[in-house]
């Protein structure tokens, strides 16, 4: 005997994914400021095999207790490792960068992702993505351009640009995990994979790359702060679990080219706190494009939420059947609607 269900109207996926995106951005920005306080005495490699770790003590036991949904072990392993080895990459590269460049620098060069995630859901998901809406994407894209203001290359801007890449491309495996699995499991997996990666990738890279004194923060070893600074590298964990959880969530729930906006808005969050706690002034520039940023991403998401209310129905689809944590199995495309 099965049974059929209905999926929540579009409208409250679409919101709740936003909302999910802007409170995951809170936790992201208070995450990064810990990684820029830290990175003064740890390396990089540290940091994320720290945040990795309490993601596992914390969310392994819980998983366990609540059972159901929730999984440790998955069929769909190969999807989390592959997210995790683009993440594991591209943020190590991200925080290099931070030593090296300006806080409001390194983001807004890493905000091209969200541009990046769009154009690739259209790609590889075929999500539509109309004319407004690109012409909002590009207003983004143009914003972030004029933020950075840039006068002359420099090749560290390389390392949060590749970030970008390979974050929009981990989002876009995101989607397609969908409903399969359920954000905490999502979350352990990501973590996890990411954090076991560490140790091969530093060694890989300090046997590689001749590390000079210039990049302290990625050399392979145990500083003496370590134990005076556990809080902080508790919080750093904490911050980033919740973070990451609450963007996978949003992929999962909504489109990806609705939602991607809306990362934009780490860029003013993180702005009021370089200012406040490390008395950071972003230029004239980057103010202005962060509100071309801004604008762009509430323009889309007042478009898209309109247009979700009008389709809203309780049409049964093959994907709603999917509980969160199921086994992989095809989805079938609903049935097309015939012309009024």
């Amino acid at each position: 005997m099965s049974t059929t269900a209905t999926t929540p109207p579009q409208s409250n996926r679409a919101a709740a994914g936003i909302l999910c995106v802007e409170a995951g951005m809170v936790f992201f920005v208070i995450q990064d400021v810990l990684m820029k306080t830290l990175l003064e005495t740890h390396p990089v490699w540290n940091l994320i095999i720290v945040r990795s770790l309490v993601t596992l003590l914390l969310l392994t036991p819980v998983i366990f207790w609540l059972r159901g949904a929730h999984r440790i072990l998955t069929p769909l392993w190969p999807l989390h490792l592959a997210r995790a080895a683009l993440l594991a990459a591209g943020f190590t590269l991200f925080y290099a960068a931070f030593p090296l460049m300006g806080l409001a620098e390194v983001t807004t060069i890493f905000f091209s992702a969200p541009l990046m995630t769009a154009l690739l859901a259209a790609l590889v998901l075929r999500e539509t993505i109309g004319i407004h809406r690109i012409g909002a994407l590009v207003v983004g894209f143009i914003g972030v351009i004029i933020a950075m203001n840039p006068t002359e290359f420099d090749w560290v801007t390389i390392l949060p640009l590749t970030c970008a890449l390979t974050y929009a491309i981990s989002q876009i495996i995101a989607r397609q995990i969908g409903e399969r699995e359920s954000p905490l499991t999502m979350g352990l997996q990501t973590i996890t994979y990411m954090g076991l990666m560490m140790l091969p990738l530093a060694w890989l890279v300090n046997t590689v790359l001749p590390i000079g004194p210039e990049f302290p923060h990625m050399r392979l070893d145990l500083p003496e702060e370590t134990w005076r600074d556990l809080p902080q590298l508790l919080m750093l964990g904490v911050a980033g679990m919740i973070g990451w959880m609450l963007l996978s969530r949003a992929y999962q729930i909504a489109n990806a080219s609705l939602v991607a906006p809306f990362d934009y808005t780490y860029l003013p969050i993180a702005v009021l706190l370089g200012w406040l706690l490390f008395d950071e002034v972003p230029p004239f520039a980057t103010i202005i494009g962060m509100m071309l940023i801004i604008a762009s991403g509430l323009y889309v998401g007042f478009r898209e939420l309109r247009a979700a209310r009008k389709n809203d129905d309780d049409t049964v689809i093959a994907e709603a059947t999917f509980a969160p944590g199921a086994a992989i199995q095809p989805l079938e495309e609903p049935p097309e609607r015939e012309a009024p």
